[in-house]
């Protein structure tokens, strides 16, 4: 009697360890006319240690191009797009649609990164969920004394309150489009830019409303060119005065005495100057505050020269937009003129974009 006996086959499914998936950085850069800037920024991406990153450049309407046509860059992921001039939020935004990353990085094109920036920040979010954060911006050492100078006067406790300068802070902290990013779920809830003044600080407004966390990384610094000269330096803070009120505007309440201080100390300074015609000890408090910044300035500059022109940088910072602020505010507030949002938009375009 035979028996049929079945054969047993048996399969061996071996087991892997499951590949985590390296997550993708977008980095955003609107430009108008910066091919030099452009030139700086992209050699310091060539030399990043991480290389999880792309680069979406887009021009807004260069008349001077950044890259050549048909330009292929063999170090990192490039995509470079050309449109017209409509300002530099809707650039962004335009760069964010076509972003495939998981998270996405803006900094200006005056912006230099040091080696470390995209493997310090893949570390930091890494860390837990984050949903927006922001980080500070220093001086390089290839970086013009008066550039230095603006710099020290745009991150001091004395000129911001710290809010600018990723340290001891009056305000909550606030990221700034020359250092942020944000995840792509945020993005896909809040949406883009609007095309204003102090687009960053009403992005994160959004952002934190939204109920997402806003975190900043000390250490996941740039380096920041600023403004070449006084008169640029001037133009960009007046502005920045102006645009605290439209910010009130559109969130009451939003405003805090950091905000009101530079208009204080501009009245205070004027009051003074008339004063001390009579009284000539009115002076006095010019002479401490100058020396109270000076001294900080030598201390963090380590540089005479530097810490001398970031005493004058620190009165241009404190009077443009001290005067862009108490002008804004009579317009827009005591006299209800509001805002003209055609003119923000006009004003953002073309040769402005520096602002």
């Amino acid at each position: 009697m035979q028996h049929a006996i079945s054969d047993l086959v048996f399969f061996y499914i071996p087991t892997f360890p499951k590949i985590k998936r390296v997550m993708l950085i977008s980095i955003i850069v609107p430009v108008y006319n910066r091919p030099d800037e452009v030139s700086d920024l992209m050699k310091s991406l060539r030399e990043q240690t991480d290389k999880g990153f792309e680069l979406i450049l887009v021009e807004d309407g260069s008349t001077v191009p950044s890259l050549p046509d048909n330009y292929i860059e063999n170090d990192f992921r490039l995509k470079y797009y050309k449109k017209s001039n409509e300002g530099r939020s809707i650039a962004r935004n335009y760069g964010l649609e076509h972003a495939e990353g998981d998270f996405f990085v803006f900094v200006d094109s005056d912006c230099i990164l040091p080696p470390d920036y995209i493997s310090g920040l893949r570390k930091n979010l890494e860390r837990g969920e984050v949903d927006c954060f922001g980080g500070p911006d220093a001086a390089h050492e290839s970086f013009t004394d008066i550039q230095k100078a603006i710099n020290y006067s745009m991150t001091a406790f004395l000129t911001t309150g710290g809010i600018r300068g990723g340290k001891v802070s009056m305000e909550k902290f606030t990221p700034r489009t020359f250092n942020m990013g944000f995840s792509r779920r945020v993005y896909e809830k809040v949406g883009g830019f609007r095309e204003m003044f102090s687009e960053d600080i009403d992005m994160s407004t959004r952002i934190r409303l939204a109920g997402y966390n806003i975190v900043l990384f000390p250490e996941v610094y740039v380096y920041h060119k600023r403004r070449v000269n006084m008169k640029k330096f001037w133009k960009q803070v007046h502005v920045f005065g102006m645009s605290r009120i439209t910010l009130e505007l559109l969130y009451p309440g939003s405003m805090k005495l950091v905000h009101w201080l530079p208009a204080v100390f501009t009245i205070g300074c004027v009051l003074l100057l008339v004063g001390s015609v009579f009284v000539h000890w009115l002076l006095l408090p010019f002479v401490i505050y100058i020396l109270l910044f000076w001294i900080g300035a030598m201390i963090e500059t380590k540089s005479l020269k530097i810490s001398v022109m970031a005493v004058p940088a620190a009165f241009v910072q404190l009077f443009g937009y001290g005067t862009g602020f108490i002008k804004s505010y009579f317009s827009k507030i005591i006299l209800g003129k509001g805002r003209n949002i055609e003119k923000e938009i006009e004003i953002r375009k073309g040769s402005n974009e520096g602002l």
